[in-house]
């Protein structure tokens, strides 16, 4: 039944064949139906739209997904904004009570009010510290050049 469902034009050619070749081939292609193609027509056409569909939502599916992307990132940049604008405001109201500015004055600028003495404590735990004298370039020029004659003499 297969055999009789095939085309014609497979047929003759499966015939022309087998005469081509001689009698023993005739009886083994009765036997056997010639093969058909797993690509039919059908089939080609889908794996064609299916293909184009691909191609044609690759680009959109890209610029979609950049675009979740850009709109996370600017999301993220505007809620630091709002956290910004948010400490200014606090700092904006504390620098407009007098007492705060003065607390900061007083002790990044050292200031004393009239009448107050200021003072600088130095932490007192450790020894001073002598700078090491690290030769001519730490003296003054007139000190080199008086040791300069002086150890001319002294050679002589």
């Amino acid at each position: 039944m297969a055999a009789e469902r095939s085309s014609t034009a497979t047929r003759l050619r499966a015939l022309g064949t087998a005469l081509v070749q001689g009698p023993t081939a005739v009886r083994v292609n009765r036997t056997r139906s010639p093969r058909r193609s797993r690509l039919t027509g059908r089939a080609a056409l889908l794996a064609l739209v299916v293909c184009s569909l691909v191609v044609a939502l690759a680009y959109p599916m890209r610029q979609w997904v950049t675009q979740r992307t850009e709109i996370a990132d600017q999301r993220r940049q505007s809620e630091r904004a709002r956290q910004q604008v948010k400490q200014l405001t606090e700092e904006k109201a504390r620098l407009e009570d007098p007492a705060y500015v003065e607390q900061q004055a007083r002790e990044h600028l050292h200031y004393v009010r009239p009448g107050e003495t200021g003072f600088t404590v130095l932490d007192g735990g450790g020894a001073a510290k002598q700078p090491k004298d690290q030769g001519a370039a730490d003296r003054p020029w007139y000190s080199n050049l008086w040791d300069g004659v002086d150890s001319a003499d002294a050679a002589r």
